[in-house]
C-alpha cells in the first residue's frame, strides 16, 4: 500500500513538472539556467536575439569613395550623388562641381565678362582676356557658353601690391552669371603678401576652377584645379623665336639649358627652395640668378652670399 502511494505521488509530481514547463515556457532563471554550455565550450543564451525593425544603414566616410572595394559595390548614379552632397568647395571635382550640359549644348565656349568702368586690369590679365577673345572658343553669349572667365583682375591678390583689386568679393558676388562659382575659371598669380603669402584670394570662389601659381598640396583639387607657371609681367603675348628642340638632337642647338632669374626670399615661405638654387648654378648652361632685394628690411637678413649673388642679378 505504501508503495502505492510513493508510486502516485512521483506520478502527478512528474506530471506537474511536465505541465509548469508547457505552459509555464521553462523554469525560474537562476545561476544554472541562464545559460547552457555548447559543445564548442562557451555559454549561448536560451533566448533568441531579439529582431529590430529597423536595419542599421550602412556609414560610408567620404573619402571611402574613391576607392576600388566601394566603387565595385556602387551605381554610377549613387556614385553622383555621394560627389554632389560632399565635394563642395575645396572638395570639388568636376563630376560634382561643373555643369556638363552646358558643353554638351554648344560645345567648347568660353565668354569673357564685360569690362567694367572704373575698373582697373593689368597688362598681364588683359593679355589673358585678350587670348582669349580672340580665340576660335569664345562667344560673346553668355546662353551659348561652357565656360566663364571674369574680367575682374585676379592675378594679383598681394594687399601691397598696386594691382590688388579692392572688394574684389562684393563684385564678384554680384554677378547675375557667378552661380556660386560653378562652370567659372580663375586665374591668380600671386596671392597673400610678404612673408607669409597665404593663399587666401580675398573672396570665396565657391564651385570656381582656379588656374594657379605656386599653389600647395594642400589646397589643388586634382583633376579639377590648374598649375600654372609664374610669368612675368614683361612675358610677351604672343611671337618669340621657334624652337630647335628635335628629336635625338643630343646636345640641344641652344646654349643654356635652364635660366631662372628672380628674388631670392631670405625668410618665410619659399625661402629653403630658393636659397638651394645656387647648388645648380654653373654659370654656363645652367644660369640661376637670384636677389636678396626683397621687402624694406631686406639687410637685416642678409647672408653671406648675398652681395655675389646681388652682382650677378644686377648684371
Amino acid at each position: 500500500m505504501q508503495a502505492k502511494k510513493r508510486y502516485l505521488i512521483s506520478l502527478l509530481t512528474g506530471a506537474f513538472l511536465v505541465l509548469l514547463f508547457y505552459f509555464g515556457g521553462g523554469a525560474v532563471p537562476g545561476p544554472a539556467a541562464t545559460g547552457s554550455r555548447s559543445r564548442h565550450g562557451y555559454n549561448r543564451p536560451d533566448q533568441p536575439w531579439p529582431h529590430f525593425s529597423d536595419p542599421l544603414q550602412h556609414f560610408i566616410p567620404w573619402d571611402h569613395s574613391d576607392t576600388e572595394e566601394y566603387n565595385v559595390h556602387i551605381s554610377p548614379r549613387q556614385k553622383r550623388d555621394v560627389n554632389s552632397s560632399v565635394y563642395k568647395g575645396k572638395r570639388c571635382r568636376m563630376q560634382s562641381c561643373f555643369d556638363f550640359t552646358l558643353c554638351q549644348r554648344n560645345g567648347f565656349k568660353v565668354y569673357v565678362y564685360p569690362q567694367q568702368k572704373g575698373e582697373k586690369i593689368s597688362e598681364s590679365y588683359q593679355n589673358i582676356l585678350s587670348t582669349i577673345e580672340g580665340s576660335r572658343f569664345y562667344t560673346s553669349d553668355p546662353g551659348q557658353a561652357c565656360l566663364f572667365v571674369l574680367s575682374l583682375d585676379t592675378l594679383d591678390r598681394d594687399q601691397l601690391s598696386p594691382q590688388y583689386v579692392h572688394n574684389l568679393k562684393t563684385k564678384v558676388q554680384s554677378l547675375p552669371l557667378w552661380n556660386n562659382g560653378r562652370n567659372h575659371l580663375i586665374f591668380n598669380l600671386y596671392s597673400g603678401t610678404w612673408p607669409d603669402y597665404t593663399e587666401d584670394l580675398g573672396f570665396d570662389i565657391g564651385q570656381a576652377m582656379l588656374a594657379k601659381a605656386s599653389i600647395s598640396m594642400e589646397n589643388f583639387r586634382p583633376n579639377f584645379d590648374i598649375s600654372i607657371p609664374l610669368f612675368s609681367k614683361d612675358h610677351p603675348r604672343t611671337g618669340g623665336d621657334r624652337g630647335y628642340l628635335k628629336y635625338n638632337t643630343i646636345p640641344p642647338f641652344r646654349k643654356y639649358m635652364l635660366v631662372f632669374k628672380g628674388k631670392r626670399y631670405l625668410t618665410g615661405i619659399g625661402s629653403d627652395t630658393r636659397n638651394a638654387l645656387h647648388h645648380v648654378h654653373n654659370a654656363e648652361d645652367v644660369v640661376l640668378l637670384t636677389t636678396c632685394k626683397h621687402g624694406k628690411d631686406w639687410q637685416k637678413h642678409k647672408d653671406a652670399r648675398c652681395d655675389q649673388d646681388n652682382a650677378e642679378y644686377d648684371k
